[in-house]
């Protein structure tokens, strides 16, 4: 009997070693199987629908250009949503269409997620909220619902969002995130934040100054940029650790950019 209590015993010990590793595996796999199996834009069909989601993508990939009756900066949704809402783990439109209505605390209520796409104007676009019934949130509302077809509804997808960064044991330390951005971060957004521009558009977005996001996006706040930082940064090799992360995070919201509207232009600018 002792010998019997001795192999559960070690039996359960290895299961509990064991199966946290494989579904650590599972998970990370997971995200990238969910983006690989995306329709074509080349396969949409010479019709009305096909014209509304193509236009859709244009928007998406050149706000400025394409939506500029609402558009108030230099960024485009792609430049957060990352590879044209298609890339896991960087809030990809696919993962985000089943989940709406829901609830959201920035606003204290169940938003639609064509309510979700004016708050993305006014607040990362800097600009003013299209109407509901506007041929920009219809095209981009298109876009999204294409990108995610074949995908269940309601369903937490993996890789939906951006990574949840958990306690490193230190604050966030902005003298730190500035050392950081200056050896990783300068080549491409440039010293100042400004960006890096192609023409009229920008290869590499300003990630603060008046040609950002204001106060009141979402990555104004730290947790949420560090974990966009930490999934996707450096493009094509993101290496930072948790702590340069948040590190980072906390030196980009320190810097200055247009206040949230929601405050109003005077308050907003006294305040820091």
């Amino acid at each position: 009997m002792r010998r019997l209590s001795l192999s559960r015993a070690l039996f359960a010990a290895l299961w509990m070693v064991i199966m946290p590793a494989v579904s650590a595996q599972a998970g990370s796999q997971s995200a990238p199987l969910a983006s690989a199996k995306l329709p074509n834009i080349g396969d949409l069909p010479q019709d009305k629908y096909g014209d509304l989601v193509r236009q859709g993508a244009r928007i998406f990939t050149n706000t400025p250009e394409y939506a500029r009756r609402y558009s108030g900066n230099g960024l485009s949704c792609s430049n957060c949503h990352l590879n044209a809402g298609r890339q896991s783990h960087a809030a990809p439109m696919w993962a985000a269409w089943g989940m709406y209505p829901a609830y959201l605390a920035k606003t204290d209520r169940v938003n639609t997620f064509e309510e979700r796409v004016q708050q993305c104007f006014r607040f990362s676009l800097n600009g003013i909220a299209p109407p509901l019934d506007s041929h920009e949130v219809r095209a981009l509302v298109a876009y999204s619902q294409w990108l995610a077809r074949g995908k269940p509804a309601g369903v937490e997808l993996p890789g939906r969002g951006f990574p949840t960064i958990t306690r490193t044991g230190s604050d966030p330390n902005p003298l730190r995130g500035k050392s950081i951005y200056a050896q990783r971060c300068v080549a491409c957004h440039g010293e100042n934040g400004e960006g890096h521009k192609d023409g009229n558009t920008y290869s590499a977005p300003p990630v603060w100054g008046m040609d950002s996001f204001n106060k009141g996006a979402g990555f104004q706040r730290i947790d949420l940029l560090a974990g966009f930082l930490k999934a996707n940064m450096p493009v094509g090799k993101p290496d930072l650790t948790d702590q340069d992360a948040l590190d980072l995070a906390a030196w980009i919201n320190l810097q200055e950019r247009w206040p949230d509207p929601r405050k109003g232009l005077l308050r907003g600018l006294l305040e820091k």
